[in-house]
Order: structure tokens, then C-alpha cells, then sequence
């Protein structure tokens, strides 16, 4: 069952992934992507607090929509850090959650070892705005198991990759899941927004 999330926040698995269902290339990349027109920026508009740094060199928290606290998984985080990206979304919380790193590269982000499905209910029991699972795949099925995911808003996109890291990964729970929204763009691209009914 989905736990009540009592401070009204919402946690909210907003990915991009392909037409047969990844995340990222094998490596963790997700460069080939296309960013068409108007595509880009509409969800620059909707959600400019989920570009990475480098995008918007100049934000505030102020500007952020939806989301104050952004949660990764050690293979997504280590995607930027690769090009030496330490703090990519600096306008959010940044979490980052791995048995295997021994200190974070950055005084800004937070590196959790523990179990995370005890952490989110902890954020959830907080006031603030929405939570935002950047990824990856293994992160998002512990919290889909969990009950912890209220909104899935898969951004899809018209290409395949044929293999890679897929939007979930296991065994998944299988939540009843509502259409709430959609957009479809010129580009090909087509927003969807799934509400997580409670079980």
C-alpha cells in the first residue's frame, strides 16, 4: 500500500526513457537523446529545476516549479561526475544513495548508505515540495516496492537503444497506475503523467 505522504509532498519518478523502455545506454549515458524544438523548452519552462547545472549557470532555488530534493542512485550521480560534475542540480537537495562510495565529492550533496526507502519515508514525514527520483533504475524499484512512488512522468522518446539500463529493474510490485496528463510534441516526444494508485 502507498504510504500517506502526511506533509502533502509527493515523490515523483520523472525520467526520460526510450520507445523499447531505457533509461541510459549500458554505461549510464543518455547523450543520444534528441532535444528537439519546442520539446526542450517546454519542459525547461515546466521543470527548469531538473537541467543540470551547466544549463543554468545562474539559478536560484527560487526558481524551482516542482522540486526541492532531487534523489540519485551512485551510476546516475557518477554520469556528471565523470565531466568532473559534483554538484549538478544545485538548486535542490541532492541525495545520493551508494554502498560503495566512501564520501561525497561534494559538501552539497549528501551520500546515504543506509536503506532508502527509510530515508524517503523520513523526507515525506517533512514540509516541502515534491521529491524528484532522477534515477536510476535500481533506486526507483526499492521506493516502487516500497509504496514510496506517487507520480510516474516518463518522458518518452522516439528512439530505441536496443539494450541499457531499463526504466525498472527486478522484480517490480505492480501499482494500478492512472493517466492523469499527456503532451504529445511534433518531435515525437510525448510527456506522460501516471498517478500511483494506492494498493
Amino acid at each position: 500500500m502507498t504510504t500517506a505522504n502526511h506533509a502533502g509532498r509527493e515523490v515523483v519518478y520523472y525520467v526520460a526513457t526510450t520507445l523499447d523502455g531505457f533509461i541510459a545506454r549500458p554505461d549510464g549515458s543518455f547523450s543520444d537523446f534528441p532535444w528537439d524544438e519546442p520539446y526542450l523548452p517546454a519542459l525547461l519552462d515546466l521543470y527548469p529545476e531538473t537541467f543540470p547545472a551547466p544549463m543554468r549557470p545562474n539559478a536560484s532555488a527560487e526558481e524551482n516549479r516542482r522540486f526541492d530534493t532531487v534523489l540519485m542512485g551512485r551510476r546516475t550521480y557518477e554520469v556528471g561526475l565523470r565531466d568532473g560534475l559534483t554538484s549538478p542540480y544545485p538548486t535542490l537537495r541532492q541525495i545520493v544513495f551508494s554502498t560503495t562510495l566512501d564520501e561525497s565529492p561534494d559538501a552539497d550533496v549528501e551520500l546515504v548508505r543506509g536503506d532508502a526507502p527509510a530515508v524517503v519515508e523520513g523526507l515525506l514525514a517533512e514540509e516541502g515540495a515534491d521529491i524528484w527520483i532522477c534515477g536510476g533504475s535500481v533506486l526507483a524499484t526499492s521506493l516502487f516496492n516500497a509504496g514510496l512512488v506517487h507520480r510516474l512522468v516518463v518522458k518518452l522518446n522516439p528512439i530505441v537503444f536496443g539494450e541499457g539500463i531499463p526504466l525498472l529493474t527486478g522484480s517490480v510490485r505492480r501499482p494500478a497506475l492512472r493517466l492523469t496528463g499527456q503532451t504529445v510534441f511534433d518531435s515525437g516526444h510525448v510527456v506522460l503523467d501516471y498517478a500511483v494508485r494506492s494498493a
